[in-house]
């Protein structure tokens, strides 16, 4: 699991290449509708792993993607909705990128733990 860590107002692709530095490829990459490129698509595709992303509504050409896969996603949204409930985490009382990222650790830890 990583954590990158971004200004508010960055777009959510624009973090993927600083999270495809894996040392076993992934058999398949599951992301939301914010990643639906054709650069993250090729650079999965690279990999050799399965892009699990829906298509934008506007898409010209929708690419099909495996419903089940993507259901998987929601144990990300669950992890990410908990740690809202953590104040410190979701009102980002540490001003330092790398406390951030430290403290986001120990959550993870914890949780993991858990």
């Amino acid at each position: 699991m990583r954590f990158v860590i971004t200004r508010g107002e960055t777009h959510d692709a624009k973090t993927f290449p600083h999270l495809i530095d894996w040392h076993q490829p992934p058999l398949a990459i599951i992301a939301d509708k914010a990643y639906d490129t054709r650069a993250i698509r090729r650079a999965a595709a690279d990999e050799g792993a399965l892009a699990v992303i829906p298509s934008k509504r506007t898409a010209r050409n929708p690419i099909p993607h495996d419903e089940t896969l993507y259901a998987m996603r929601n144990i990300i949204e669950r992890f990410f909705c908990a740690m809202k409930d953590m104040r410190r985490l979701s009102v980002r009382f540490e001003k330092l990128a790398r406390n951030l990222l430290s403290m986001l650790h120990i959550y993870a830890i914890r949780t993991w733990l858990k």
